[in-house]
C-alpha cells in the first residue's frame, strides 16, 4: 500500500489561487491514474481531475479552465494547480489513485470565501 499526504490548502478569497500537493510514500508510476478527489460538507467525495501515468488529463466540469493537474512519477507527487477559486470549491481534497484506490489520506481542506 501506498501512503498519501496532502498538503497546501488553506483559507482563500473568491478568485485566488491555491496549490495543493500530495506525496507518496511508493510508486505513483506504479498505480497508473491519479486523481484528486474532493468533499464538500454534507457532499459525497467526487473526482475532479485526473491524470495518467503519461500526463493525458481530465476534469471535472466544474473546474475545466481553472484548475490544471501534474505529477512527478519521480518524486512520486502529484500537484493541483487551483486558480479562480469559487465558494462552491470549498472542500477536503484528497488524492489518490482512480482505479487502484490507496488508503486515503488526511486531506487537505481548502475554504474560498466570499
Amino acid at each position: 500500500q501506498v501512503q498519501l499526504v496532502e498538503s497546501g490548502g488553506g483559507l482563500v478569497q473568491a478568485g485566488g489561487s491555491l496549490t495543493l500537493s500530495c506525496a507518496a510514500s511508493g510508486s505513483i508510476f506504479s498505480l497508473n491514474v491519479m486523481g484528486w478527489y474532493r468533499q464538500a460538507p454534507g457532499q459525497q467525495r467526487e473526482l475532479v481531475a485526473f491524470i495518467t501515468r503519461s500526463g493525458s488529463v481530465n476534469y471535472a466540469d466544474s473546474v475545466k479552465g481553472r484548475f490544471t493537474i501534474s505529477r512527478d512519477n519521480v518524486k512520486n507527487t502529484v500537484a493541483l494547480q487551483m486558480n479562480s477559486l469559487k465558494f462552491e470549491d470549498t472542500a477536503v481534497y484528497y488524492c489518490n489513485a482512480v482505479h487502484y484506490v490507496q488508503p486515503w489520506g488526511q486531506g487537505t481542506l481548502v475554504t474560498v470565501s466570499l
